[in-house]
This record gives C-alpha cells, sequence and structure tokens, in this order.
C-alpha cells in the first residue's frame, strides 16, 4: 500500500504537466482554419462578399512552400487568436501561392493563375508578401517580408482598417503608436 500511494504525487504531477500542455494549445489556432477564408478563387466575388459583410477590404498572404518567414507569420502571429479576430472583422484573409498553377480569378474578372496573379499583376517576387486591397480590388498596402512581431502586424491591419495609408506611411503611423 505505501509504495502505491508514493506515485500519487508524480501520478499528479503528470496530470498537471499534460493539463498544462492542452492549455497552452488552445491558445493558438492553425490559421489555415481559423484565420485564412475559403474560396473559390474568384477575387472579383470576394469583393462583393467583402462589401456586402461590412469588411474594409481584402486581405492576401503571398506565400510559397519553403519559405521560413511564412511558416514564422503562421506559427507565431496568424494563429493567434487575437489576430485571427481582428483580421476576421475587418477582411477576408486569403492565402495565394506564388508557384501555384491553381486557376483563380483576379480583382477584375480577369482569369489567370495563383503564379500569374502574384508575379505578373502584383510583382511578388519574394515571400511572404502581405498586401491589402480596398472594396475596389485597388491595392492599398504591401509588406513584403514577416513583421517582426504580433503587434506589429496588428498595426499593420489597423493602419489599413482605419484607412490611415491615404495620409501616412506605416513607418511613420508605427512609430507614433510606439511599435518597434
Amino acid at each position: 500500500m505505501y509504495q502505491i500511494s508514493s506515485y500519487k504525487p508524480a501520478l499528479f504531477i503528470f496530470v498537471l504537466m499534460l493539463f498544462s500542455i492542452n492549455i497552452y494549445a488552445a491558445k493558438t489556432l492553425p490559421p489555415e482554419e481559423y484565420f485564412f477564408d475559403s474560396s473559390f478563387g474568384d477575387f472579383s466575388e470576394e469583393l462583393a462578399t467583402a462589401r456586402e459583410q461590412g469588411k474594409k477590404g481584402i486581405f492576401i498572404f503571398f506565400e510559397m512552400d519553403e519559405c521560413p518567414f511564412c511558416h514564422w507569420m503562421k506559427k507565431n502571429v496568424l494563429n493567434q487568436p487575437d489576430v485571427q479576430a481582428y483580421y476576421k472583422k475587418n477582411f477576408l484573409n486569403f492565402a495565394v501561392d506564388i508557384e501555384g498553377d491553381i486557376e483563380i480569378t483576379n480583382f477584375q474578372g480577369k482569369t489567370t493563375t495563383q503564379k500569374d496573379f502574384a508575379f505578373k499583376e502584383n510583382r511578388v517576387r519574394a515571400t511572404p508578401v502581405i498586401a491589402f486591397f480596398d472594396l475596389t480590388g485597388k491595392r492599398v498596402m504591401r509588406y513584403t517580408g514577416r513583421t517582426r512581431s504580433k503587434e506589429e502586424f496588428l498595426l499593420l491591419g489597423q493602419f489599413v482598417s482605419e484607412g490611415a495609408y491615404k495620409t501616412t506611411k506605416f513607418s511613420r503611423y508605427k512609430r507614433n503608436h510606439k511599435i518597434k
């Protein structure tokens, strides 16, 4: 009897560790499921949906599979519930593979491939490229590379959703908001 009861503290610690791991895992949500919206690849239709839903615009994350900075963004920023909530409230959010041969329809209703949409229409050569489009399909903000932090990414979304891009550059906006 004494030997079995001596395992109780160890069992309690083990269960507590498992519970802690589950709590940590619950704090992040996979961006493929919770950040990006599903799409049939027709961005002209997505514009109409964004207008109907009262969104500020369309957010596109230009990425490629082998990109370590894209993976960093997904692992450290796009999986955060507060980021997901803010971007879901203000934008329709899509990922575009810059090497993709999947056929899509651009904002003007023209059929193209993901690769041509990225390279020819949006001049994406390195990833990630974070791009925001207004409700007419005009690109209003482009940010190349990963953000430094979740806070900077949230500020970038705020910069676009408030329309600050019309009067100032993001670097000045960021300085005024004390984000490095």
